[in-house]
């Protein structure tokens, strides 16, 4: 160790030796695109819609995970600063699929025959 002198006191000096692998300042996000277009956490079912709206709502990252113990808090987490990082895209993607949602519910109450069917309920012996 070297003592260097500095305004008559002697300093030694410290170097700062690595102590762990280098940092790597990117994270991957637990998120894939399913084939329906749909983004989900990694290996499980849970949707990052459902993430982000229980977080829009307020609830916390321990919260979300409560409500979806399939995944991990550090899933939550990743899902939550991935949507924090690209705000605006996630916005559009949420935005297309509340639309996509919309269409689906009106294409199949379309289908639906509504007024047959209220009347084959009213038309049900009680018990």
């Amino acid at each position: 160790m070297e003592l260097i002198p500095i305004a008559g006191v002697k300093f030694a000096l410290v170097y700062n030796v690595p102590i762990m692998k280098p940092f790597e300042p990117t994270q991957t996000a637990p998120l894939v695109l399913g084939e329906d277009g749909t983004i989900r956490i990694r290996g499980s079912r849970v949707t990052l819609d459902s993430v982000i709206d229980e977080f829009n709502q307020g609830a916390t990252a321990e919260q979300i995970h409560e409500d979806f113990p399939s995944i991990s808090l550090r899933e939550v987490c990743g899902a939550i600063a991935y949507y924090l990082d690209h705000a605006e895209e996630v916005e559009r993607y949420l935005r297309e699929q509340e639309q996509a949602g919309e269409t689906t519910r009106r294409l199949i109450e379309a289908e639906q025959d509504l007024a047959n069917l209220r009347t084959r309920i009213r038309e049900r012996p009680r018990e």
